[in-house]
């Protein structure tokens, strides 16, 4: 233990002064403030206890505010001015207390006291305060050598490597969060690796701009960077939207195409805003189907000509059999409803991905892979407008929706013989489109953010403004990773239900553009920035040859253990 005592005493920055669990410690520095950052992780031993926080603000004191006011260095002896600086002026630290750690060895403590807890009470006056340790970042996130540890990044002081413990991150929805240009591509990117590495859940992702199966170049480095299909090529499987390749040299594995039958009214609703549609169109929808069936309607109405007449036996112009106006007198529907919604509705019927009979069930064989354990990224190639994203991914999702909940009520009808279903989580791009007030209640997502874990279902949304995600959706994230923000009410929006968000606002607010983010939430013990890891060649050697970027003996040293 001696060891241990000494790298405290070396590590050791401070003491506590004041403060209490609701506004914070305060603790006075002993060394130079520019040594320590806003966000750096500090222990607090008490002996019996070790308290981990945060620093959330440093700030300047004085006991004589002369002395703060007047520069002494100009007129005193230097010994006297370094002494004064030590004494009467001085800096204090703002920490937020998070978790409580009985002090001792994890097997000598009682099973209750081996683990973290929530801050409960303070230190005392005067406790020392320590600039945490590698050990102590295993401690509370998780050795980076432990099975479902995946090292997101490093401490931004002292480039101690923090993991995410990823069981945890996919039992329940979660997010990436950062304004566009900070790297949030690259950071998803990363995510996705460690859960394929991980390969406890399938993923789906909805690759809107063709960033994540293909390889690509960095727009800030002009580098080559390596898709997850080339990092994966055992576990990953491209797909892409329409009949054909879109860009040369980019060959999916294969191509989805969509059949008229499977289009919903539902669907079409879905895109009010796209298309512009009116009020009347539910009852215009409802009539389709009446008269054609659910899985026939969209072919029928598809193939109706607006506008077309013949001549009457009394030689006056009515309209032709196949054509809109003349379903309509026969339904009993508005005719100039009618034809308003078939003239917006061109913008599908043009669509070459939707086809009377696809040339095969591109649409089961990605629910198949996914059961099987592979990742599918579907991309979206030249359909990548509102529109197409909207549509497709509605679809789609809502097919998984029934696939999973009817394995899952045969497992637990069945339990013996029927194995619960793969877990699959769902990633959203540009999530807002999805989610956003108006379109929440008529999405399939909002639904699986609520109540689809419990059918092994869960999302992983991506987007650069939160505020704009329904407030119910956004309180269902468990875990959320966010960059830099601009804007207030989009860190407001990250920040809704967790506790400190007021000190954490600051700490939002001033990570920089690029490779910092803060973790929170349920995958996380507690908040804390990093800088993350770099999606470069060091990251690919690391994920392919299984390295958890950590060296677990140097970790146990730096605990006190015995090697």
């Amino acid at each position: 233990m001696g060891d241990r005592n000494s790298q405290q005493r070396e590590n050791q920055i401070g003491y506590v002064v004041g403060g209490g669990l609701k506004e914070g410690l305060r603790v006075r520095l002993t060394v130079d403030p520019q040594s320590v950052q806003e966000g750096g992780f500090v222990v607090i031993d008490t002996g019996e206890w070790q308290f981990y926080g945060l620093i959330t603000d440093i700030q300047l004191g004085a006991t004589d505010p002369r002395f703060a006011d007047e520069k002494v260095e100009d007129r005193l002896p230097p010994a006297i001015s370094q002494l004064l600086h030590g004494q009467t002026l001085y800096a204090n630290l703002e920490v937020l207390p998070a978790l409580m750690l009985k002090s001792g060895r994890p097997e000598e403590l009682p099973s209750e006291d081996a683990s973290p807890i929530p801050v409960k009470t303070i230190p005392p006056h005067h406790a020392p305060v320590l600039l945490a340790s590698a050990g102590n970042i295993a401690e509370i996130f998780g050795s980076p050598n432990e099975e479902g540890n995946f090292v997101i990044g490093k401490t931004r002081e002292q480039g101690h490597p923090v993991c995410i413990n990823l069981k945890k991150f996919v039992q329940r929805s979660s997010g990436i969060f950062g304004a566009t240009g900070t790297g949030k591509s690259f950071l998803t990117r990363i995510i996705l690796a460690g859960l394929i590495d991980y390969n406890k859940t399938s993923l789906l992702v909805f690759d809107m701009h063709n960033e994540y199966g293909f390889d690509d170049t960095a727009s800030d480095t002009g580098k080559s960077v390596k898709g997850l299909r080339t990092l994966f090529p055992g576990k990953v499987r491209v797909v892409e939207l329409g009949s054909r390749p879109s860009q040369p040299g980019r060959n999916p594995d294969f191509h989805l195409e969509i059949a008229e039958k499977d289009i919903q009214p539902e669907d079409i609703e879905l895109l009010t805003r796209e298309l512009n549609l009116k009020e009347t169109t539910p009852t215009t929808l409802h009539a389709l189907v009446t008269s054609f069936g659910i899985h026939a309607w969209y072919r029928h109405f598809k193939a109706m000509k607006p506008g077309t007449t013949i001549e009457g036996e009394d030689g006056k112009r009515v309209p032709a059999p196949d054509s809109v106006e003349a379903w309509a007198n026969e339904a009993g529907v508005n005719i100039m409803a009618a034809v308003a919604l078939h003239d917006k509705m061109r913008k599908l019927f043009d669509k070459p991905y939707i086809v009377p009979q696809p040339a095969a069930d591109s649409l089961g064989e990605i629910i198949r892979l996914l059961k099987q354990g592979m990742h599918v990224m579907l991309s979206f190639g030249s359909f990548d407008s509102d529109l197409d994203y909207l549509l497709v991914t509605n679809l789609i999702t809502r097919r998984i929706r029934r696939e999973w909940e009817e394995m899952t009520n045969q497992h637990r009808a069945n339990k013996k013989t029927v194995p619960e279903p793969r877990p699959l989580t769902l990633v959203v791009e540009e999530a807002h489109k999805l989610l956003n007030r108006e379109m929440a209640s008529q999405t399939i997502f909002s639904t699986i953010a609520r109540e689809m874990r419990k059918y092994f279902v869960t999302l992983l949304i991506v987007d650069q403004r939160p505020s704009q995600i329904y407030d119910e959706v956004m309180s269902q994230l468990g875990t959320r990773i966010c960059g830099w923000l601009g804007d207030d009410s989009d860190i407001q929006a990250v920040l809704s239900g967790l506790a400190g968000r007021d000190a954490l606002r600051g700490m939002l607010a001033h990570l920089q553009p690029t490779q910092e983010v803060l973790l929170l939430g349920w995958g996380i013990s507690m908040p804390i920035p990093v800088r993350t890891l770099r999606y470069d060649e060091e990251f690919y050697r690391n994920i392919k040859g299984g390295s958890k970027f950590g060296d677990v003996d140097q970790i146990n040293r730096e605990l006190g253990f015995d090697l």
